[in-house]
């Protein structure tokens, strides 16, 4: 992170963050464990949303050709967003979200965004 970008963080009282704004762990905490003399800096656990808690907004039905970025591309404008769909999906391989054709994908709001109903 640049000296500009930690000032601006500072200046407007936020914890500059280590992750990129679309990073699974953006927000996470970080913590640090000494042993042997030496102090371990490492990211404390990242909890994944239970399925059911997320707003539910679209489905995507698989086909053969079907990749899981460029379906997050299309729903959720940036392909490396992958990890959303497959917490909403109960996913802990992406790849297993599109070997299935027909699968109904399920597209959520990111975690703590409420919604209420949603028009199909």
């Amino acid at each position: 992170m640049s000296s500009s970008t930690q000032a601006l963080f500072q200046f407007a009282g936020l914890k500059p963050s280590l992750f990129a704004v679309n990073s699974r762990y953006l927000g996470i905490e970080t913590g640090t464990l000494t042993r042997d003399g030496r102090t371990i800096a490492y990211i404390r656990r990242r909890f994944i949303p239970q399925p059911g808690d997320l707003v539910e907004v679209q489905k995507h039905t698989v086909i053969q050709t079907d990749r899981l970025d460029v379906i997050t591309a299309r729903y959720l404008a940036d392909p490396e967003l992958f990890w959303r769909i497959c917490d909403a999906n109960a996913a802990m391989r992406p790849e297993e979200l599109v070997e299935v054709i027909g699968r109904s994908l399920r597209i959520c709001l990111a975690e703590g965004i409420p919604g209420g109903s949603v028009a199909r």
